[in-house]
């Protein structure tokens, strides 16, 4: 009997660890498969705050964290970038240098435009900066310099592989302009179609705002306006799904003294940087990236066809958007474009998503 026993014991326990081994991989494959693709200026601010929201979620499993240029130059936000995960414990998570230029426009081309339909304020990259500086330049970094250094993989074919390896399950999360996906969309036309979904921040539809660059020119957004055929491309291509953070939902929200000091009491490596780098400003990527964690934090939305002028006079790099009934002859699918939001609800998530451990962080 006692033999009897001990073998029903051994067979119940070798059930058990079956079961184990078979439920942890389902558990790990619940993670929503994500990779960021980002113009990661940095210290702290809005692109760095939404790559913080997005790999501190236990929800995520972000594949890789791929750089363009936009509101710095690529590889000052790829140093950024690095010295953010070393700081947070999570250098496991390979960083992607994409498109150092747009398709396209340029600073020199800008400067021109100028001439003829006025300034354009903000520029990233081509006019930020003390002082203002090229591409190849690294100024001085407040954080420190990174000890760990970018994947030898560039972005664009990065995005290619991954959507190949895991077709179907893939987010694209977008806060920078568009160049590394009409990139990825040239190299292999099933690219946009293999990913999940695109989330986007971009686009400027009518913004009711007293910011005088929205005032002045009320459908220029950066993300898209920095490569217009890079937006005009990948807007076109024929994603599963679309979601977009606009300008005016945007504008809706505010990283205060008040949001600061709440994520300043916060403990963790996150809170920490957040706290001694952040910025007063409208938290624009902040909210696309928590709001696709969250949903239910957007309370109004509506499907409109979104793309970028490319004719180089007036309005060129201006958000297009056109109403379900009236189709533009290319377009991608209809977008949902969020427009309104609990903004108490969404603040409450950002200041725990600042200040929670980072999932998965090393020493």
């Amino acid at each position: 009997m006692r033999i009897v026993s001990t073998t029903r014991r051994r067979i119940a326990r070798a059930l058990a660890l079956a079961l184990i081994v078979a439920v942890v991989p389902c558990v790990a494959q619940q993670k929503r498969k994500l990779i960021i693709d980002q113009d990661a200026s940095g210290p702290g601010g809005t692109d760095m705050q939404a790559i913080l929201a997005l790999v501190n979620s236990p929800e995520t499993d972000v594949l890789g964290i791929c750089v363009v240029t936009g509101d710095q130059w690529r590889d000052e936000e790829v140093a950024h970038t690095l010295r953010l995960l070393e700081i947070i414990g999570r250098t496991d998570i390979p960083v992607l240098p994409g498109a150092v230029f747009p398709l396209v426009n340029s600073k020199e081309a800008t400067a021109e435009w100028e001439k003829q339909f006025g300034k354009v304020v903000y520029q990233g990259a081509w006019n930020r900066g003390k002082p203002v500086h090229g591409p190849w330049e690294i100024p001085p970094m407040p954080e420190g310099a990174p000890a760990t250094h970018a994947a030898q993989e560039d972005a664009a074919h990065f995005l290619v592989r991954m959507v190949h390896e895991y077709p179907h399950e893939v987010t694209i999360y977008e806060g920078g302009p568009l160049t590394n996906l009409a990139l990825a969309q040239t190299i292999d036309p099933e690219f946009a179609s293999l990913a999940k979904e695109l989330i986007l921040m971009g686009g400027s539809i009518h913004p009711e705002t007293s910011d005088p660059e929205f005032i002045r020119t009320p459908h220029r957004e950066f993300n898209v306006w920095m490569d217009p055929e890079a937006s005009y491309r990948a807007l076109a291509s024929p994603w599963p799904r679309i979601v977009v953070t606009t300008v005016d939902i945007s504008v809706k929200t505010r990283m205060d003294k008040d949001l600061i000091s709440q994520i300043a009491k916060g403990t963790s490596a996150s809170a920490r940087y957040v706290a001694k780098y952040a910025q007063d400003s409208f938290l624009w990527d902040e909210l696309a990236a928590v709001a696709w964690l969250d949903p239910s934090i957007i309370t109004k939305t509506t499907k409109l066809y979104i793309s970028a002028s490319i004719d180089h006079g007036a309005t060129y790099g201006n958000t297009l958007a056109w109403d379900a009934n009236h189709a533009p002859a290319i377009h991608g699918p209809l977008a949902e474009v969020q427009q309104d939001l609990d903004k108490e609800k969404f603040y409450s998530e950002f200041v725990e998503l600042m200040t929670r451990p980072t999932p998965g962080a090393h020493q």
